[in-house]
């Protein structure tokens, strides 16, 4: 499955048959995936393939998981992908370290399937909206993107898939300044070459879409870094 159309998952799990249960059900739940068996390989894939979401065992091999959440909330490109912390600790103390070193969740083992996937779907509501079937809303812009809808001011607005994945990606984080490589990996996906000049025509597309019944161009080009929606 394409990168652009799921979120992608990083499971970082010692034991092969935790790590195969988890990667399964992942699977089965329609996201992308790749995962690590200790904590360096761990911090390299992170650097090379920009996970949306970690899922993450405390107990790993010569560089724990505790360390390896602390190494990646300090930065600042890494900082905000949610990690979900895995652990046989169930102590309240060890709990409270989890989240004090930076983990968005902590889920003790054994664990139900079922809950923790919930628990994912919850972190990516908060930073991937889109990617789980959210409602989202920009001014008189409405983006549904489990009906593959788009409003603007009441009158529904025709785009094409690779324009409604742009939208969604500016809707997700408004002002954020995206730059043409970043569009390029969120939308097209890394294993496909695309020339940067196709993204600004895809741009030229989106903004005629917005504007087919009226009101200002929404979406704002910011010289030499890319573009943005407001």
């Amino acid at each position: 499955m394409s990168r652009t159309a799921q979120p992608l998952v990083l499971v970082v799990e010692d034991e092969p048959a935790q790590r195969e249960v988890l990667s399964y059900n992942l699977e089965a739940e329609g996201f992308d995936l790749v995962s690590a068996d200790n904590g360096e390989d761990a911090i390299l894939l992170v650097e090379e393939e920009r996970p949306d979401l970690i899922v993450l065992d405390w107990m790993l091999p010569n560089l724990s998981g505790i360390e390896v959440c602390r190494r990646l909330k300090l930065k600042n490109d890494t900082r905000a992908i949610p990690i979900i912390m895995l652990s046989a600790r169930a102590e309240e103390v060890d709990r409270v370290r989890g989240l004090e070193t930076g983990a968005d969740d902590y889920v003790v083992k054994p664990y139900s399937v079922i809950e923790l996937m919930a628990r994912i779907r919850a972190q990516l509501r908060r930073t991937r909206p889109a990617t789980v079937g959210a409602r989202l809303e920009y001014e008189d812009i409405m983006l549904d993107s489990e009906t593959h809808k788009v409003e603007r001011g009441g009158q529904e607005l025709k785009l094409g898939p690779k324009e409604f994945r742009l939208l969604s990606t500016f809707m997700e984080k408004p002002g954020r300044v995206w730059s043409r490589e970043q569009l390029l990996d969120r939308v097209w996906g890394r294993d496909i070459y695309v020339d940067t000049r196709t993204v600004d025509v895809h741009i030229g597309r989106l903004r005629k879409a917005l504007g087919a019944h009226g009101g200002e161009d929404p979406l704002r080009t910011v010289r030499g870094a890319g573009y943005a929606l407001g």
